[in-house]
């Protein structure tokens, strides 16, 4: 496997990666194509594709500016470990929550945590609308994170109820969102948030475009939300 591609695409990220993490990201890629003809982890199976719209993809949350130092992060519907697992990989000092619905890709990242050698990074099985009402994991986040593919009003309910007021959601999305940012308004101001900025930025080694949105918690999530259910999906607010 090259690693040109991800090594330069990294570099015109700011990011300088060592030979350990160069060594892991080419471990994960390993067990994600060799997993992937077992369950569906994901669509992307070529060597270069997945460092371009999985590894490089997950590193511009860096552009942020959110992520460095320790910070306590939760990935939700994290699927194939993404932007999750590239953040640890990068930044060691981040703790970090896997958090998905799916038992079988749970298994999967179970097993890149153990190969990898990852320390204070979990993978929990569960959904997030339960989960955001736990007191173990409600407002107890910095930032959390989703690449999910819901709408950002629905994402606002699952993603804001996990982050402490001060903390931020950053919602990894395509680049045309302005229409999605005025429907989520009502959501991101009735889950105690406010947009921050919106953060347009290309994908290393492609001519691919996406949106880093940043939300800040405000205040504290009513306790009412996230609604159980399925209503975040079928009834955004």
């Amino acid at each position: 496997m090259g690693v040109e591609t991800l090594v330069s695409g990294a570099k015109e990220l700011k990011i300088d990666l060592s030979d350990r993490d160069i060594e892991r990201f080419q471990e994960y890629k390993r067990l994600l194509q060799e997993w992937n003809t077992k369950i569906n982890i994901t669509a992307i199976t070529d060597d270069i594709e997945i460092d371009i719209k999985h590894f490089l993809d997950s590193m511009t949350s860096f552009a942020t500016g959110k992520l460095h130092g320790k910070k306590r992060v939760i990935d939700v519907g994290t699927g194939g470990g993404f932007p999750g697992i590239p953040l640890k990989i990068i930044n060691e000092e981040l703790e970090i929550t896997l958090l998905d619905s799916l038992n079988k890709r749970i298994n999967f990242l179970k097993e890149v945590i153990s190969s990898l050698e990852l320390k204070g990074i979990e993978a929990i099985h569960g959904r997030a609308e339960e989960l955001g009402r736990d007191k173990e994991y409600r407002e107890t986040y910095d930032i959390c994170m989703s690449r999910a593919v819901a709408s950002l009003d629905t994402l606002c309910e699952y993603c804001m109820p996990f982050v402490k007021p001060g903390g931020y959601f950053i919602s990894m999305k395509g680049s045309d969102i302005d229409g999605e940012l005025e429907e989520a308004k009502n959501a991101i101001n009735k889950l105690g948030g406010k947009l921050v900025e919106k953060k347009i930025i290309r994908i290393p080694e492609s001519d691919i475009e996406h949106s880093l949105l940043i939300i800040e918690k405000i205040s504290k999530t009513p306790t009412k939300y996230p609604r159980g259910g399925g209503k975040p999906r079928k009834n955004p607010l």
